[in-house]
């Protein structure tokens, strides 16, 4: 769940911010692919300009069929409900996969090797297809090298359109992923054991849609549909507007039954936020949208008034439509433990398809011991259609964002903090924080459930469960 702050907490029921966030998208441009037809996209090696002021080598990314000049990954766009196919071809010099984070769809699609598919080796392909059953901000990456293959570059957002959405004056989808990169501008080691052990490694290099604090124009008193996705490996964000009203329309893709109005948001690897921006009414004036953690304050991004203004309001914005959602019988459920720890087990197993070389997390004590053909066992076989409460205990000092593939659950209860009964598919627990967390096994298959903090995720804080 997203953390947020506002006046009224009773009202929101969300609570005080006590971490960050981070985001994720662009304007809709060239880069952005059309879903009417097939999509191909080629994961192969570039050069791109990510600090402004140096060529790096080594960049690793998703270039759709028809956009060879593009270096951004291209933002994906998807009708509810209607068949989508996306074929992946493997340009790289190593194995890699797809994972399309938030999107409730059939099993072998998941993108996760040994689990659902197979790796796709150099000059392989496979193809994708699925129908979106749930509409919003979403995203895809690698579920292979995640480390690396993520880190340099591989993360591109998906959305997924409703017909029935309300029109706005426009819509900025911004991505936001830091760098680790040298003075030189070139990839330094992307982790520190200690760091990986502790918060995770940070970027040197914060980045919005690629580019350093970008800039963006839209309608003066216009509403924008401000999309932000937290596409990076470690980052925790703590956003605010500077400038301008905005109010919180959805959640991890998820509409918000009751709107209210912006002042702090904390979201995590992983996470979405929607907003609905009101610009200002006179030309020339601009938004800022500030990372406000209080060592590292920086400006994402701004945008820009331009033209005469609009003068919409957004109490005039009607709401999202609701995605389907089926109510867990909290009576009836079966509880299930869900521990998050820190483990002295040691070494990691060496796996094809990336290893750390350390184990330093654990679920139900257990640590992931690697991508292999032989894993653990599931920490749980949930039957089909019966109602699961998740009680997750998180013994650490840090904070985890927790992401569940093929499935959502609801929140119930936090020890720590007023919690509303949100839907999401990926929880920030923190620190020696209880919460339980509810759903209806829906989906048959082997879903994958870890840290969106990809250190924590690929040294040990992993798990699967089983829908039979």
């Amino acid at each position: 769940m997203i953390q947020m702050n506002r006046r009224s907490l009773l009202k929101a029921g969300l609570g005080i911010a006590a971490y960050g966030t981070g985001l994720g998208a662009a304007i809709v441009s060239s880069e952005t692919a059309n879903a009417a037809s097939k999509v191909e996209l080629e994961a192969v090696n570039a050069k791109a300009l990510l600090d402004g002021q140096h060529l790096t080598d080594g960049v690793m990314t998703y270039r759709s069929l028809g956009e060879p000049d593009a270096l951004m990954p291209p933002t994906l766009r998807l009708k509810r409900g209607e068949p989508f196919s996306a074929k992946l071809v493997n340009r790289l010099d190593e194995p890699t996969t797809i994972h399309w984070h938030g999107l409730r769809i059939e099993n072998r699609m998941d993108g996760v090797p040994f689990l659902t598919q197979p790796y796709v080796y150099t000059g392989d392909s496979f193809d994708y297809r699925f129908a979106a059953p749930d509409a919003g901000t979403f995203w895809y990456h690698p579920h292979c090298n995640t480390l690396t293959q993520m880190g340099r570059g591989m993360t591109g957002m998906l959305i997924v359109e409703d017909s029935k959405d309300p029109q706005f004056d426009a819509e900025i989808a911004i991505n936001l992923r830091d760098w680790r990169l040298g003075a030189d501008g070139q990839f330094i080691e992307q982790f520190k054991p200690r760091d990986a052990a502790r918060n995770g490694t940070f970027g040197t290099v914060r980045g919005a849609n690629w580019q350093v604090q970008p800039a963006y124009e839209a309608p003066s008193g216009g509403i924008v549909r401000l999309r932000l996705v937290a596409s990076d490996v470690t980052r925790i964000y703590q956003l605010r507007l500077d400038g301008a009203d905005a109010d919180v329309i959805a959640v991890d893709s998820q509409p918000m039954p009751e709107r209210f109005r912006l002042e702090t948001a904390v979201i995590g690897p992983g996470q979405r936020l929607d907003l609905a921006l009101r610009m200002p009414d006179v030309e020339g004036s601009v938004v800022s949208l500030l990372d406000t953690r209080p060592s590292t304050a920086k400006t994402v991004a701004t945008f820009k008034a331009i033209g005469q203004s609009l003068k919409h309001r957004l109490e005039d914005l009607p709401p999202l439509s609701a995605n389907p959602w089926q109510e867990p019988d909290l009576k009836n459920a079966e509880q299930i433990p869900l521990i998050l720890s820190a483990t002295a087990e040691g070494g990691a197993k060496e796996s094809f398809c990336g290893s750390l070389g350390y184990t330093f997390w654990a679920i139900n004590r257990v640590p992931w011991p690697g991508d292999s053909a032989d894993p653990t066992a599931p920490l749980a076989e949930l039957k089909l259609g019966k109602s699961y409460v998740f009680n997750l205990e998180n013994l650490t000092p840090h904070v985890h964002p927790i992401h569940l593939h093929g499935m959502n659950f609801q929140v119930v209860s936090s020890s720590l903090r007023q919690v509303p009964p949100l839907i999401t598919d990926t929880y920030l627990a923190l620190p020696d924080e209880k919460v339980q967390l509810s759903l209806v096994a829906e989906n048959p298959g082997d879903w994958v459930m870890h840290c969106h903090i990809i250190e924590h995720q690929k040294s040990g804080m992993t798990s699967y469960v089983r829908v039979i």
